[in-house]
């Protein structure tokens, strides 16, 4: 029988889900993934003392970045009632979260690391994740997931790696084999080996094979739809996206193009949503 999909009292459609990505997970490509198969789609990471607008009409999971307690009660609140799941993030490896002490950067950092479960805990009236990688720390941070939340990801490359070398999938096996929430596989992840890794974890998610390609989670499903540029450029204009915003998706959308090289060259000096359209089509 197949394992019913179900995060706390959230029940999923499916188990695959598109990966948070900054920059790139804005409301109108969580629409396609999410219209393409996708069980669950998350934002990109959001800081609870940001002003910028959050589009959250689709009930997305909202990814929480922060290194202390300030704001975050207020900010659980605030959107309580508009996502369908609470997700922490401990696994960015970027250069600003060095900067600033944040994402995979606070796996030494486990009592402060505590106070944010415990407080979104405390406050969340929807289920609850957080995401990690690799590290020395990684089990430690597992078992504060099983004290305080319904799920945890893992992608299991360390911060120094980057999204470089080879995800070390026993890495995630021992996680999963020593705790007892739902573990959620990250780390390439395509149409090829997706069911395979669905018998060692409970889901997996999605997120550089799905650039430019809401229609993997078609593929994966068995879906019939087949969504173009052409799909993203309405949706994105019915939530009013920033002009720069199109255009960087048009960028991933040319990927695996014939002519990719030239179309992207001529998106560079695009000055409108039109002329996208006309070089996308």
């Amino acid at each position: 029988m197949e394992k019913q999909a179900k995060i706390g009292n959230l029940k999923l459609k499916n188990r695959y889900f598109l990966a948070p990505m900054a920059g790139v997970n804005d409301i109108a490509f969580r629409e396609l993934c999410r219209k393409s198969g996708a069980g669950l789609v998350y934002t990109g990471m959001i800081n609870p003392l940001s002003k910028e607008e959050i589009h959250l009409e689709d009930r997305p999971v909202l990814q929480i970045f922060c290194s202390s307690e300030k704001g975050l009660k207020e900010f659980v609140e605030k959107y309580n009632d508009r996502v369908s799941l609470f997700d922490f993030n401990l696994g960015c490896p970027a250069k600003v979260a060095r900067e600033c002490g944040f994402g995979v950067f606070m796996h030494n950092k486990i009592e402060a690391v505590e106070k944010i479960l415990k407080i979104i805990r405390e406050n969340s009236k929807v289920p609850f994740s957080i995401k990690i990688r690799k590290s020395r720390n990684a089990m430690k941070l597992a078992k504060l997931a099983e004290k305080y939340c319904d799920a945890i990801a893992i992608h299991p490359r360390t911060g120094e790696q980057g999204y470089s070398g080879e995800a070390d999938i026993k890495f995630a096996e021992k996680i999963k084999r020593n705790i007892k929430i739902p573990v959620i596989y990250s780390g390439d992840v395509d149409e090829r080996n997706a069911d395979e890794l669905l018998k060692k974890f409970d889901f997996v998610m999605i997120g550089r094979k799905a650039l430019g390609n809401p229609n993997i989670f078609a593929n994966l499903t068995g879906n019939k739809t087949n969504f173009t540029f052409r799909d993203y450029i309405e949706t994105a204009k019915k939530y009013k996206l920033k002009f720069s915003q199109i255009k960087m998706q048009a960028m991933y959308f040319t990927k695996n193009v014939y002519g990719a090289g030239e179309m992207r060259e001529k998106l560079m000096r695009a000055k409108t949503i039109e002329e996208i359209g006309k070089i996308m089509s």
